[in-house]
């Protein structure tokens, strides 16, 4: 990217969603039509609890200017406890992000149900707004061969 040329620039945001929940919502954002970026990479996991912290760094370092993790909202998960465990190891990663020097709202996560379609596509125009001001990622970036 040109740094002169920012207004140009759209950001790539991987989002992580849970299979019967947060994909559920963006199923319902879908087929009600709500407009939303189209910046997002949706890869339905079955958990949030699934989702390992590697595969937050992965896309990070593949080129993915922001990550989205979505689940359940608290007791409501499918698989009883998987959203309290993701959100464990997002406090955990959270803390390792900041170590090395990734801006805060680079990487998010949050609850979103089957019936919040609206919620999830106001949550992606957020999430690409925050990642869209911090510009470019810079850190952990592999380098092009």
């Amino acid at each position: 990217m040109d740094k002169n040329e920012p207004q140009n620039w759209e950001p790539k945001i991987v989002a992580f969603l849970c299979n019967w929940c947060s994909y559920a919502g963006a199923d319902l954002a879908g087929v009600s039509r709500l407009q939303y970026p189209p910046n997002v990479r949706i890869i339905r996991v079955p958990c949030s609890g699934r989702v390992n912290p590697l595969f937050i760094l992965s896309a990070l370092r593949n080129g993915a200017d922001g990550v989205l993790v979505s689940g359940c909202h608290p007791g409501d998960c499918h698989y009883t406890s998987g959203n309290y465990a993701a959100r464990r190891k997002f406090a955990l990663l959270k803390r390792f992000l900041e170590y090395v020097g990734i801006e805060e709202g680079r990487v998010r996560f949050s609850w979103i149900s089957a019936s919040e379609g609206p919620q999830f596509a106001e949550l992606i125009q957020k999430v690409t707004d925050d990642v869209k001001t911090l510009g470019p990622a810079e850190r952990l970036v592999k380098e092009a061969t």
